[in-house]
């Protein structure tokens, strides 16, 4: 079924898709489609949510382990791009529809892409703390920074492109460990 409503999101948008088409597509009746989901709202906030559980389990993993917070918060930068390309038309649907969710859907969804965003700062937090990263640009502003960036991926990201998912993944993180790296002493 979130195989099918991603892709009419996708063909003809949200707000164009009926939940009649989205149940015939996926070859179930409407009673089926509403014993897993309440309403229409309720499938596109799946979509995206899909994807940040799987980031988060990623994000939890890679924070908790051993080594250096630079270490981690480069593979930490690195997956998130990975894996939003990898789910890029679901994310896409997501930003571009993320607005004609009810309110508390909304907001439901802002408290989940914010206890993914807080991890992720923690990690910044960690490395200014130890001197590792500078301290010159509060942690929130990386962070959106970043993220604006990752969620720009759909408008020119091509899978026929010169890089691949992971080269691309491997230099937004090094972007992001290069503007953290704290400022040479001067003599």
């Amino acid at each position: 079924m979130l195989s099918a409503a991603t892709r009419l999101f996708a063909e003809k948008g949200f707000d164009r898709t009926s939940v009649q088409e989205i149940v015939d597509a996926a070859g179930v009746t409407k009673g089926a489609m509403y014993h897993y989901f309440a309403s229409k709202d309720d499938l596109l906030a799946e979509v995206y949510e899909r994807i940040l559980r799987m980031q988060m389990t990623r994000l939890e993993e890679i924070a908790a382990s051993e080594g250096p917070v630079a270490d981690r918060l480069g593979r930490a930068a690195a997956d998130v791009v990975v894996s939003t390309i990898a789910n890029l038309d679901d994310a896409t649907i997501f930003f571009r529809s993320m607005h004609q969710l009810s309110a508390a859907k909304q907001r439901e969804v802002r408290a989940d892409r914010r206890r993914y965003h807080e991890l992720f700062r923690s990690l910044i937090t960690e490395g200014q703390r130890e001197g590792v990263f500078a301290a010159r640009v509060p942690a929130d502003l990386v962070v959106d920074f970043y993220f604006g960036s990752v969620h720009h991926l759909s408008t020119w990201y091509r899978a026929d492109g010169a890089l691949t998912p992971d080269e691309i993944g491997a230099h937004y993180a090094r972007l992001l460990l290069d503007a953290l790296r704290p400022a040479p002493a001067h003599p």
